[in-house]
C-alpha cells in the first residue's frame, strides 16, 4: 500500500472512530509524517522520469548513440553529397560522441517531391527548385518560414543553362536561338517530372522576354525548340546519359554542374554558357513533421548548417555547382571556372514559382498547349 492510500484510510478510519485528546495528536503527528513522506516520493518519482524538455526525448531513437538522417535530393547532387556528408559525420562524431548515418534517394525534383508527399520519410529535401518545396509545405509535411530558418533564402547550391553540342560543334550551335534551327535535334528532360526541365524552360523563354522581345514571340521559339526535341527524359542524369551514352541529338540542354562533373567522368564535353541565362537556385529544408517523429532534428538542422560553411561549399562547388558562399565563389580555382553571366535573371523575375507553374506547366498551361501542337 502506497503512503498516498495509507494516508487517505487513516483519515477515512479516523472521521469512523471516536477519539480521545491524546490520539488526536497522535493521528495528527501520523498525518503529517504521512504527508511529508508522500511529497518526497512525489518530487523522486518526478525527477526519475522523462523529461520534456527535448521535443525529440519522446522517441527512443533520439537518446541512442546513432542516428539516423534521410536525404531526398534531385538528381545531380549526387556527387556533392557523397563528398560532404563524411565531413559532416565526422563533425559530429567528433562534437557530439554520436554516429550519424544517411539515407540517400536522389532522383528527378518533381518525382521525389511526390515521393515524399506520399510518405517517403524524408528528414532533408535539397530539391531543384522553391516549387516543389512548397509542395511539400502546403501537404503540412514543412512549417511555413522554412526559408528563413537557414542562410540565403534556403538557397544553398545554384547553377545555370548551358548547351552541349557534340565534339567540333557541327552543328555551330553557341546560343539559344540556335536551338530552333531546322535539323537541330535537342535533348532535354521533361518539366513534368524534373525541376531542370522547367529550369531549361524557363532559359528558353527568358532569353526572348529579357531581350526585347514579346510573349508572343517567346512562345513561336519555345514551340519550335521542343519540336526539335526527339525525347523527353525523366530527369537531368537520364538526359545525360540519352546524349552521352546513346550517342542522340545534337545538342543537350542541362545545367552547368551536370556538364562538369560528365567531364570530371571522363567525358570530354564542348558546351557553351549563354550570355543570357537564368540563375537555377536549389533549395534545402528540414522536413518538420518527420524529423520532430523521428527525433532528429537537433542533428538535421546542423547538417543543414553545415552545407553553408566554406568548407561544404567548395564541394559543391568542384562537383559543378556555382558556390552561394561569396567567399568561396571568389577563390580563384572558381572564380575562373565560374565566369559571371552577362544578363542573369531569376525566377522572380518571371513573376516566381507561384505564378510561374500556373503559367506554364500546370495541366493546360503552355507547356501542355506546345506539346499537344507538335503531336498534332
Amino acid at each position: 500500500m502506497s503512503p498516498w492510500q495509507r494516508l487517505t484510510q487513516r483519515l477515512r478510519w479516523s472521521k469512523q472512530q471516536p477519539i480521545g485528546k491524546s490520539q488526536l495528536l497522535t493521528s495528527l503527528k501520523s498525518f503529517v509524517s504521512l504527508f511529508l513522506l508522500g511529497i518526497t516520493l512525489s518530487f523522486a518519482i518526478a525527477s526519475c522520469g522523462p523529461s520534456n524538455n527535448n521535443p525529440g526525448s519522446s522517441n527512443p531513437s533520439a537518446n541512442k548513440g546513432n542516428v539516423e538522417l534521410t536525404l531526398v535530393s534531385f538528381a545531380v547532387t549526387k556527387a556533392a553529397h557523397e563528398a560532404i556528408i563524411p565531413k559532416f559525420v565526422a563533425q559530429w562524431q567528433k562534437e557530439k560522441g554520436q554516429t550519424v548515418t544517411f539515407n540517400q534517394s536522389y532522383g528527378g525534383s518533381g518525382s521525389q517531391t511526390r515521393a515524399v508527399i506520399d510518405g517517403l520519410e524524408a528528414d532533408i529535401v535539397h530539391l531543384a527548385l522553391a516549387l516543389d518545396t512548397q509542395k511539400i509545405e502546403k501537404a503540412g509535411l514543412i512549417q511555413p518560414g522554412w526559408e528563413q530558418e537557414v542562410p540565403n533564402e534556403g538557397i544553398v547550391s545554384k547553377s545555370v543553362g548551358a548547351i552541349v553540342t557534340r565534339e567540333g560543334n557541327p552543328k555551330g550551335i553557341k546560343t539559344w536561338e540556335d536551338l530552333n534551327k531546322d535539323g537541330v535535334k535537342v535533348i532535354t528532360a521533361d518539366p513534368k517530372t524534373s525541376g531542370i526541365a522547367r529550369w531549361n524552360f524557363l532559359a528558353l523563354w527568358g532569353s526572348i522576354v529579357k531581350t526585347g522581345g514579346d510573349e508572343t514571340k517567346a512562345l513561336d521559339f519555345t514551340s519550335k525548340v521542343y519540336k526539335n526535341v526527339p525525347i523527353l527524359t525523366k530527369d537531368a542524369r537520364e538526359a545525360s546519359d540519352v546524349f552521352f551514352k546513346q550517342g542522340q541529338g545534337d545538342a543537350l540542354i542541362n545545367y552547368e554542374n551536370e556538364i562538369i562533373l560528365a567531364g570530371q567522368k571522363g567525358e570530354k564535353p564542348t558546351y557553351t554558357i549563354p550570355e543570357v541565362n537564368v540563375s537555377i537556385d536549389n533549395p534545402i529544408a528540414i522536413v518538420d513533421k518527420n524529423v520532430d517523429k523521428h527525433g532528429t532534428r537537433e542533428v538535421a538542422e546542423a547538417f543543414l548548417k553545415f552545407l553553408y560553411t566554406p568548407e561544404s561549399q567548395r564541394e559543391f562547388a568542384k562537383t559543378g555547382f556555382r558556390p552561394v558562399d561569396a567567399t568561396v565563389a571568389a577563390e580563384p580555382e572558381f572564380a575562373q571556372k565560374y565566369p559571371p553571366v552577362k544578363t542573369l535573371f531569376t525566377a522572380k523575375d518571371l513573376g516566381g514559382w507561384g505564378d510561374i507553374q500556373k503559367k506554364f506547366f500546370d495541366d493546360g498551361a503552355i507547356f501542355d498547349k506546345i506539346q499537344g501542337a507538335i503531336k498534332s
